[in-house]
């Protein structure tokens, strides 16, 4: 393909791109703001009504960090109503999102009613994570450094509880449930710590064992010759028996591939950025891919049975963003036309499906033939988070890519 018919055809995804997210965002502007208590609605319908007023603190979190990262790093979002409402989620959060009766001091409760009394616990780190991206990233904006400090001191919660001790989960050791390596924890460390690092030295320098280590820990899901990324496997990172150590989750692996690869640029480690497009971003899309109908599987068995999640075979909207952003980003690093082959397959196949040209954002949830089975566009593990990041992501690297023509 010509220099000039590539230059087209970015142009062409850019626009696009751009358009959408406009759309996303104003969706999230227009539908989710709960005036009353502060926050955010996270369950709402396709139109924008608001079906269940439960809030969830990992949402609550990621909605805040996307508000402050398009008020701070695009100029048409630098608009007052983004960054107040951005305030007013990070203050529900830090008055209402602990639970220090749960187990720890710094323990968040997953889901909140509406003035935000805690409903439910979940024994993971995830709530604590999006914690942390919301107080550092409204701390970028605000120059508030106690929420600064904030997000630092429950990021080190986080890691004694990844690597020391995970008793303050409240989750107890079971003889028959040995430690695993779930690709998740490793994953959402390393994309703190390149949050938390992002323009500080002294943090870059705090973390960076611990980055270190993280990128190890995602390299051992690397597994049968390289030619599987497996979800779990064993704390020394070997394969697992059963269905737990044979399943693959596409999404997460190139959402994964994306990480190693940011991580590996700002190094200079180019064998971890041949590794990171080669297996995390290649291999689950060449066996993720549906050859049928399109798109990306939910799991999958590497043997080939029937995965046991009932929504394996459905297309969720979140593994399309990680392999727009994924492949777009390898295009970038490498130049390889095979690359924005990889991006336009995936582009032709998430804006023809997901995309709602109605009421804008995306539907969450198909089946297999590609079909609408869920018709909200958000509840308790979809909001303003994938959608806006992925496009986001894609309008700033297609820009850097234009720049350069």
């Amino acid at each position: 393909m010509s220099v000039q018919l590539t230059a087209a055809m970015l142009e062409e995804y850019r626009q696009r791109i751009r358009a959408e997210l406009d759309r996303a965002v104003g969706f999230w502007l227009e539908n989710s703001h709960d005036g009353q208590h502060g926050g955010f609605f996270n369950c709402v319908g396709k139109d924008g009504s608001v079906y269940d007023e439960l809030k969830y603190v990992w949402l609550q979190g990621r909605q805040v960090w996307m508000y402050c990262r398009l008020y701070r790093t695009v100029e048409r979002f630098r608009r007052p109503e983004i960054l107040e409402a951005a305030k007013a989620g990070g203050t529900f959060l830090r008055r209402h999102a602990r639970v220090p009766s749960s187990g720890g001091p710094e323990k968040c409760a997953f889901c909140l009613t509406r003035d935000g009394r805690a409903v439910k616990v979940q024994r993971t780190i995830f709530s604590e994570c999006f914690y942390v991206m919301a107080m550092d990233e409204l701390a970028r904006v605000t120059g508030d450094e106690e929420r600064q400090t904030e997000a630092e001191k429950m990021m080190d919660q986080l890691v004694h509880w990844a690597r020391v001790d995970p008793s303050g989960l409240g989750r107890p050791a079971m003889p028959g449930d040995p430690p695993v390596n779930s690709m998740a924890v490793p994953m959402m460390l390393l994309c703190l710590v390149g949050q938390l690092s992002e323009g500080r030295t002294s943090l870059a320098r705090k973390y960076g064992e611990v980055a270190g280590w993280c990128v190890q820990q995602i390299l051992q899901h690397v597994q049968r010759d390289g030619t599987a990324i497996l979800e779990n496997v064993s704390a020394e990172g070997k394969e697992l028996p059963g269905c737990q150590g044979r399943l693959q989750n596409p999404g997460h692996a190139l959402e994964a591939g994306w990480f190693l690869l940011q991580y590996a640029q700002e190094r200079g480690d180019v064998a971890l950025q041949k590794t990171s497009i080669e297996k995390f971003m290649e291999v689950p899309f060449k066996t993720g891919w549906d050859k049928e109908h399109g798109g990306l599987f939910y799991f999958l068995d590497v043997d080939g049975h029937c995965p046991t999640q009932l929504e394996w075979s459905m297309k969720l909207w979140w593994p399309h963003c990680e392999a727009l952003i994924a492949f777009l980003m390898a295009y970038r690093h490498t130049r390889d036309p095979a690359m924005l082959e990889r991006f336009g397959k995936i582009y032709d196949y998430t804006f023809s499906h997901f995309s709602d040209s109605v009421h804008g954002e995306w539907f969450g949830y198909l089946t297999q033939q590609g079909q609408v089975a869920l018709d909200f566009k958000g509840g308790p593990f979809k909001g303003c988070f994938h959608v806006p990041r992925c496009l986001l992501m894609c309008e700033q690297l297609l820009d850097s890519l234009l720049d350069e023509k």
